[in-house]
C-alpha cells in the first residue's frame, strides 16, 4: 500500500488521520475543569532545527517524545499535574507525512504515559526546517500548593538521576556525524555501541510520571524545584536567585552514568564541567527539607543528595572533595 503525501491529504485531513488510534481527539476545545481549590500552571517551549536538534542523527518518534518531556518537567518541577498539551508543527517541504506520523507518534506515547487528558495539533508551513512548539498546562491542589514549605539553610540539594550524560552523548553524536560526512560513504555505520546509555540520555530522557503522586503521598514537599536542561549550575544559580539563600554543591556527590569519565578522557571533555554546563540532562532539582532526610533517603532512592542551601552571604558554590569552595558559574549568567 502506497504511503499518503500531505499533497494527498490536505492539512485538515493529515491532523485527523494522525489522531487515529490514540486517545484524543482533534479540533476540540482545550480545558478541564476545576473545583475551584486548584492552581494552574503552564509552560512551553519551541525547538528548532539546527539550534536544539538535528535530523541527520535524531529519531523523528525520540524527538516528539523528547519535546513532550521537556515541557512536562517544568510542570513537575512546580509539583503540576499534566492536563492539556498544545502542539504545532512548522513543516519543511523536506518532511512528507510519514516523517510527521513519526513525530506525533512519539508525542502520543510521552503525553499518554505522563497523563495528559488532552492533546491539540496544528501543523503550518515552514521555510527553514522543522520547528515544534509545545505548550502545556499543569493542575496543582491550592492546599498543596499552599504547604510548600519556606527554603531554609541546611536543607537538602537533590538531584533525580545522573548529570552531564546528555552532553556526553550529544558530543560522540557529533563525533560520529563528522566522520561520516568526512568519508563520504554512505554505507558508512557510526561507532555507538560503547556508549549508548549516554546517547538514550540525550536522545529520549526519561522522567518518572509518577513523581508527584509520591511526594504527595509521602508529604515531602519541597520548597523550590526546576528541571535541569541549561545544566546544573544554571539550576543553581537560579534557587540561589529565587530563594535569597546561598547554596553549597559537592563535586564528590554528583553522580555519573557508566563510563562517562571514560568517554571524556576519550574526548578531552571534563565530566564534571559537563555536569554543571553542559544541559539536555532533563533532571529534576528538588530541596527537601532537612528534617525529612531519613525518609526522603528511604522512599525516593532514585534521588541523589548532592548539596546543601546555605546562609545567603555563601551564594553558589562547588565544594571540591579538597574542601575549597568555588562560585558557580553558567552560562547567560552575568558573573562578577
Amino acid at each position: 500500500m502506497t504511503e499518503k503525501t500531505f499533497s494527498d491529504l490536505g492539512r485538515v485531513e493529515a491532523i485527523a488521520k494522525l489522531y487515529e488510534g490514540t486517545p484524543y481527539k482533534p479540533f476540540s476545545s482545550r480545558w478541564f475543569e476545576t473545583s475551584g481549590k486548584s492552581v494552574i500552571g503552564s509552560h512551553s517551549r519551541t525547538f528548532i532545527e539546527g539550534m536544539d536538534f538535528d535530523l541527520i542523527y535524531f529519531p523523528l518518534k525520540h524527538l516528539g517524545y523528547k519535546c513532550v518531556v521537556a515541557v512536562t518537567g517544568e510542570l513537575y518541577a512546580e509539583m503540576s499535574h499534566p492536563r492539556t498539551m498544545d502542539v504545532r508543527l512548522g513543516i519543511s517541504s523536506k518532511l512528507d507525512f510519514k516523517h510527521i506520523k513519526e513525530i506525533w507518534e512519539g508525542v502520543v506515547t510521552a503525553a499518554k504515559e505522563h497523563g495528559y487528558s488532552q492533546v491539540s495539533l496544528d501543523l503550518l508551513p515552514s521555510p527553514n526546517g522543522l520547528t515544534i512548539s509545545i505548550s502545556s498546562t499543569g493542575e496543582t491542589s491550592l492546599l498543596m500548593a499552599k504547604r510548600r514549605p519556606a527554603a531554609k539553610s541546611m536543607d537538602l540539594i537533590c538531584i533525580s538521576g545522573n548529570l552531564g550524560a546528555a552532553y556526553m552523548g550529544f558530543q560522540v553524536l557529533e563525533r560520529e556525524k563528522r566522520e561520516f560526512e568526512k568519508s563520504g560513504d554512505a554505507k558508512a555505520q557510526p561507532k555507538l555501541d560503547d556508549y549508548k546509555n549516554l546517547i538514550g540520555a540525550y536522545l529520549k530522557p526519561q522522567i518518572n510520571p509518577q513523581i508527584i503522586g509520591q511526594l504527595e503521598e509521602t508529604e515531602i514537599m519541597p520548597s523550590y524545584g526546576y528541571l535541569v536542561t541549561r545544566g546544573l549550575a544554571d539550576a543553581v544559580r537560579r534557587l540561589v536567585r529565587d530563594s535569597g539563600l546561598g547554596a553549597k554543591i559537592y563535586v564528590d556527590k554528583l553522580p555519573f552514568a557508566g563510563k562517562t569519565f571514560e568517554l571524556g578522557k576519550e574526548m578531552n571533555i571534563d565530566p564534571i564541567s559537563a555536569a554543571l554546563n553542559g544541559g539536555e540532562d532533563y533532571r529534576l532539582l528538588f530541596t527537601i527539607p532537612i528534617g525529612k532526610h531519613d525518609r526522603f533517603r528511604h522512599d525516593f532512592q532514585t534521588f541523589d543528595i548532592i548539596g546543601h542551601m546555605a546562609k545567603p552571604e555563601v551564594e553558589a558554590v562547588v565544594v571540591t572533595p579538597e574542601g575549597v569552595e568555588l562560585p558557580v558559574k553558567a552560562q547567560g549568567w552575568k558573573n562578577e
